[in-house]
């Protein structure tokens, strides 16, 4: 069964985010006109909603990259993982390896005859871009980098990271340690959906002072836009200038990537201007709640006739400003809809239509769990089947 909702979310009926919809490519369909993102000198970008997880502009995003010290967001995400499930305490002090110690690059500037804890090692790695605390905290929980390694890898294809590989917990070169745009994007989604208390407590952190040595936070946007707050700065020679930023206006939250900027302070401009294209041009509205009652299906053979349909997660839409108007939604059900059928079940999805293209898709699912009637209910309930 398919029902058309002209116009309005006012009485539209959704779920849980199916797709991510790239706002480049529907600029050119029907006739919705989109100002076009700013040309920046990099050579990758993404934007994207936080919430609703629509990519609003893009290019060269699947293109593989060097990751550099963007890397070390799975570092920490690991790391917040680990004290979530109280395999690490903040607290707790990790020895210092002679490997950690030596490593080249940007360090925290930790000793082996010092050990150190966990939230100065946090604090080292996120703020300071410490190549070394990131090691001492691969260390830490996996005993070696090369096994922490391995955690990375698989933490970054359960999160959907298809296009990454990492040897390493640092972001230091090698053929086979590589990212894309779009997978660093999921990555910081998931830092901040997971971790958002950790994420307030160190991301926004400007300096930090360890072992009497202070150093700035790199990420020049935390001086110059005070809705950005957080995440990560990245480079090398062969990567460029890399920035991951993430912004909050008036409730709604950006993310942007920028891969292989020239200098230093092109890839916060660069940066800059991608975030203001996407709270200038874009709005992002909470359409539907989790678990909120949305619309009422026939249920047969059931021990209840009726059941409502729900999202399992808020629903969010984002769209260019002033589209919200010219939307229709389309539902499906499953029909005929036949108990028993439990709690959370998919059985619907509704499509958001905008100048003929289909720009989002979300699946209804089961409100509560319902039953199977008797056997006299269900014979009745199967001579009406026949009988339609």
């Amino acid at each position: 069964m398919q029902k058309i909702i002209p116009s309005l979310f006012k009485s539209v009926v959704i779920t849980s985010l199916i797709s991510s919809f790239t706002f480049a490519s529907f600029a050119q369909a029907g006739d919705t006109q989109i100002a076009p993102p700013p040309t920046l000198a990099v050579k990758a970008y993404l934007l994207k909603d936080f919430n609703s997880g629509n990519v609003i502009a893009t290019q060269n995003s699947d293109m593989r990259v060097e990751p550099a010290s963007l890397t070390k967001l799975m570092t920490a995400y690991l790391a917040f993982k680990a004290l979530k499930n109280g395999h690490l305490q903040l607290t707790q002090t990790l020895p210092v390896s002679n490997f950690a110690w030596k490593v080249e690059g940007s360090k925290m500037f930790i000793e082996p005859n010092k050990p150190v804890t966990v939230d100065e090692l946090l604090h080292g790695t996120i703020i300071q871009s410490g190549n070394d605390s990131s090691i001492a905290l691969a260390e830490g929980i996996a005993s070696s980098e090369t096994l922490f390694a391995e955690m990375m890898n698989k933490e970054a294809l359960r999160l959907g990271m298809k296009n990454t590989h990492y040897v390493n917990a640092t972001g230091l070169p090698d053929p086979q340690h590589f990212t894309t745009a779009n997978d660093l994007s999921i990555l910081a989604t998931a830092l901040i959906r997971d971790f958002p208390e950790e994420y307030k407590r160190l991301y926004s952190v400007k300096e930090y002072t360890y072992n009497k040595i202070t150093q700035p936070n790199r990420n020049r946007l935390l001086w110059l836009d005070p809705n950005v707050d957080g995440m990560k700065t990245g480079h090398t020679e062969s990567a460029g200038f890399c920035l991951i930023s993430s912004a909050k206006r008036d409730g709604v939250r950006r993310i942007s990537v920028v891969l292989g900027a020239p200098t230093d302070a092109a890839r916060a401009t660069e940066s800059q201007k991608l975030l203001n294209y996407g709270f200038q041009f874009f709005d992002s509205k909470l359409i539907y709640k989790q678990g909120q009652a949305i619309s009422q299906l026939r249920v047969w053979k059931g021990a209840e006739n009726q059941m409502a349909s729900t999202v399992a997660d808020d629903v969010y839409v984002t769209l260019p400003k002033g589209e919200y108007a010219n939307v229709r939604a389309v539902m499906s059900s499953t029909q005929p809809l036949i108990a028993p059928i439990k709690k959370g079940q998919i059985i619907g999805n509704v499509k958001f239509v905008l100048n003929g293209k289909t720009i989002d898709e979300r699946a209804l699912v089961a409100a509560k769990s319902v039953d199977t009637a008797g056997i006299l209910g269900r014979a009745w309930d199967s001579i009406k089947l026949l009988l339609q």
